[in-house]
């Protein structure tokens, strides 16, 4: 019998770290993720966005830390959880989030009617079993905030 996870890949189904943010389920590819790490304050930067929380050392490595709550929705921001750290480019960025759930093979549907929702950084949504999961195209992401 084939499992859920490997019928989703025989299908097209790319492997997503599934995470919360708030209500909602969230999902990036797990190739795009270096680490997963407990929450910890980062060093404000004056002048930056309420969704740019800061700079946290990591081992000796500087990233820059968003809260995705607070980008989602402003005013709703994460204070706690975890920190999912991606790269892009030659930069670490650490990405907020309220729980960090799983990592499935989802089969995107796109998002024909709101591609352009959010600058692009929607790859479209996923099914696992009751729940929508909202995709992400972090590298987009991150990209678009550190413009």
């Amino acid at each position: 019998m084939m499992s859920e996870d490997h019928a989703a890949e025989d299908a097209g189904g790319v492997r997503m770290l599934l995470f919360r943010v708030g209500t909602r389920v969230y999902g990036c590819g797990i190739g795009d993720v270096r680490e997963i790490v407990p929450y910890r304050p980062a060093t404000r930067l004056p002048g930056a966005p309420e969704f740019v929380q800061g700079l946290i050392n990591l081992r000796g490595v500087i990233a820059t830390v968003l809260d995705l709550g607070a980008w989602i929705e402003p005013g709703a921001g994460t204070r706690e959880g975890s920190i999912v750290l991606v790269e892009q480019g030659a930069r670490q960025v650490g990405l907020v989030v309220d729980e960090v759930l799983d990592v499935q093979a989802i089969v995107p549907e796109p998002l024909e009617d709101v591609a352009g929702a959010r600058g692009g950084v929607l790859r479209g949504v996923g099914r696992l079993h009751d729940t929508v999961v909202i995709l992400l195209d972090v590298g987009r992401l991150v990209g678009q905030v550190l413009a």
